[in-house]
């Protein structure tokens, strides 16, 4: 399993920190059921750390920027026309994906294009799912000129998130399917989408990254 080097330094802290605490209990009080459950627990732990760090490879299939692919992983909890109040400044069709701690937390690039916009916000720590994230929560924008449209992508951090990491700088140039950032622990993507654009996903539906196309755009 490939993981992110998003998780390369927590792991190893991590790593460093239970293997002192288990070490300790065994020269102190040895083996016992008690210890035993603690190890046990200790190692479910350091799994589900494991798990939300890895980084499957995904490659789209078929390459096409009418296309938006989903840039992360996870539920979709909104589809709505609403207005789009910091870079477009009109109406937009707005889709959310809610990733849970168990979900991959990488996210990807929905088209390609030049990157025309990129803002971090600090924020509250709203749950993910709620209205008010969008606005009110830490969150970073990107905006990717794809040449005929743009698509804009929030990265919104939730009620266990702390961390938001964006790898796209104004100006750079990225291919549909690239790794756009992470977002460490419970967590939300909003993507904006013109108007006119076919939306391909319902509510409560599943998507990955890469993979599922939210829409395409005529």
């Amino acid at each position: 399993m490939k993981l992110h080097r998003e998780g390369r330094v927590t792991l190893f802290y991590f790593a460093g920190i239970l293997c002192t605490i288990v070490l300790a209990l065994i020269f102190a009080v040895g083996f016992t059921i008690s210890t035993t459950v603690l190890f046990v627990l200790i190692a479910i732990l350091y799994a589900f750390l494991l798990n939300f760090f890895r980084n499957p490879v995904r490659t789209i299939k078929q390459k096409d920027d009418r296309f938006v692919y989903a840039p992360a992983d996870g539920k979709i909890v909104a589809i709505e026309e609403t207005t789009e109040s910091e870079y477009f400044h009109d109406r937009r069709i707005q889709v959310s994906i809610f990733m849970s701690p168990l979900n991959v937390h990488v996210n990807r690039c929905p088209v390609g294009g030049k990157i025309s916009y990129q803002k971090y916000h600090p924020g509250k720590y709203l749950i993910a799912w709620h209205p008010k994230s969008s606005l009110e929560n830490e969150r970073n924008t990107v905006v990717i000129d794809q040449g005929k449209f743009q698509i804009l992508i929030r990265q919104i951090a939730g009620a266990l998130a702390r961390r938001i990491s964006c790898y796209a700088q104004k100006g750079e140039q990225f291919q549909q399917g690239d790794e756009l950032g992470f977002i460490k622990f419970g967590s939300r993507v909003d993507v904006f989408l013109p108007l006119d654009a076919k939306i391909n996903v319902r509510i409560e539906q599943k998507v990955m990254g890469n993979v599922d196309v939210l829409a395409e755009i005529k």
